[in-house]
């Protein structure tokens, strides 16, 4: 049944920021060293016949969304068409509705077939995966949201409820099979905070690059106010949580990476450790070994560990590896697999225990994985694209909401901090960690509280605008 709130898209228009990292990202067998950031201006028609604005970003970060062999440039001009396409498609979709359920139809029905046309003339010689696909898809998404809270003055998180939405869960997701489980006549705000938190604690990135005591620098790193070594973080940020980037093929790397980071946490105060393999390991064995002797040698950073993040590789319907093992030692989130609530479904069955959700996935299909994973009684973390600018407020928007199992991740600060300058003039707290904690106090008004009229950013000349506002 339609709203008198519904809304649907009649113009977008795309940006493409450029930042340059201030040190280099390890991701698996990948090294970034700067990031477009990707921002979009949704405009939507009202049933009233007016109008409102919403705005979402992402990083296009090429080396997560799209692991390959293949050079950096001819991925990440793909990745910028493939969202110039999508700012024709979504301007084009002017299907009535909620933004959760105008996401959801978008995805389901429109980007398959988005992107299977653009692979079949693919300007990088190999397909987009869907992950990258649901990344460039995700600022339209994200911005759709903010353009409902701001069609009614409300805020995003607000909307989420039966007085708003005509579909309630039950014509979104499907439980288990074999529980008593049933989404029918519920809705969003049920598994949501009403009265989120105003701080959150920091996790920290530990990235394969990053100098840990002075013997490792080298003489390039930047002089620039600040900080370079993980102490110094630890000490200058007031940071309780560090999640370490390892290898996945070298155990002899990965424990020793371990037990330093654990030996600097330990020193300095840090409480919390969670380990990424970023994908790369192919057999829980590896895991295990490396869990095992760290409880037998070192319980103390053992018993730091919360939990481990996504081993394995992220097709999980290709590789439906069983990893009850490794969950029955520590929490087994599952992060680059998480793709929608159908694959946090197969991975409960395959026995992750948990679920690391990121707006860059998109908002809806956050939102709607936070309440199956909830109803399954798995545990969330919000994890970080580093993300800088506009993209940081939806993340920690999402970890104030939904209930993490610790804070939230949040690592542009360590390698952009610049990036965000305009955006910190308003919202400090969110790009500065202290304490070991984020402030998200001036998140307020409507939408994801971006506040945008506030803050002092030039755009560059719009990469594609469609439709008409």
């Amino acid at each position: 049944m339609a709203k008198l709130t519904d809304i649907r898209a009649s113009a977008a228009e795309l940006f493409f920021l450029p930042v340059e990292t201030r040190v280099p990202l390890k991701f698996g067998p990948e090294t970034l060293t700067h990031v477009t950031c990707a921002r979009a201006r949704l405009t939507v028609r009202l049933a009233n016949g007016g109008t409102a604005t919403g705005w979402g970003e992402t990083p296009l970060s090429v080396q997560w969304v799209w692991p390959s062999a293949l050079p950096y440039e001819p991925r990440h001009q793909a990745l910028k068409g493939f969202c110039i396409r999508l700012t024709k498609a979504w301007a084009a979709f002017d299907a009535p509705g909620h933004s959760l359920e105008l996401g959801h139809d978008f995805q389901q029905n429109e980007l398959p077939k988005l992107l299977d046309e653009f692979n079949a003339k693919s300007p990088a010689g190999e397909p987009i995966p869907w992950l990258a696909a649901l990344v460039c898809c995700s600022v339209f998404d994200i911005a759709l949201h903010d353009a409902l809270g701001q069609s009614l003055g409300r805020p995003t998180y607000e909307t989420y409820s039966a007085e708003f939405l005509s579909r309630d869960l039950g014509q979104f997701l499907e439980p288990a099979n074999g529980s008593d489980i049933n989404f029918a006549g519920r809705f969003p705000d049920e598994f949501l905070a009403g009265d989120p938190p105003k701080t959150m604690p920091a996790w920290h990135l530990v990235g394969g690059l990053d100098p840990l005591d002075e013997s490792e620098l080298t003489g390039d790193e930047p002089d620039d106010g600040y900080p370079v070594l993980l102490a110094d973080w630890i000490r200058t940020d007031g940071l309780t949580c560090l999640k370490v980037k390892l290898r996945g093929n070298n155990t002899e790397w990965d424990y020793d990476r371990l037990a330093k980071v654990g030996a600097i946490a330990t020193k300095h105060g840090a409480l919390w450790l969670t380990a990424d393999f970023n994908c790369t390991v192919s057999d829980p064995a590896y895991v295990n070994e490396i869990l095992d002797k760290l409880a037998i040698e070192q319980p103390q950073l053992y018993s730091m560990i919360l939990y481990v993040e996504q081993p394995f590789p992220y097709e999980l319907e290709k590789h439906r590896i069983d990893v009850h093992s490794v969950s029955a030692r520590k929490p087994l989130f599952l992060d680059e697999s998480a793709h929608d609530w159908k694959l946090i479904r197969l991975g409960r069955e395959l026995g992750w225990t948990g679920v690391a959700l990121k707006t860059c996935k998109t908002q809806t299909g956050a939102i709607l994985s936070a309440c199956w994973a909830k109803a399954h009684g798995m545990t969330l973390m919000v994890q970080d694209l580093t993300n800088p600018m506009l993209a940081q407020i939806p993340h920690v928007q999402l970890a104030a909401r939904v209930g993490t199992v610790m804070g939230v991740e949040t690592n542009s600060m360590q390698f952009y901090p610049e990036a965000s300058a305009a955006e910190a003039m308003v919202h400090g707290g969110i790009y500065r960690r202290r304490d070991g904690r984020l402030d998200l106090s001036t998140l307020t008004g409507p939408g994801f509280g971006y506040r945008l009229e506030e803050i002092d950013r030039d755009l560059p000349e719009p990469a594609a605008t469609f439709g008409e506002g």
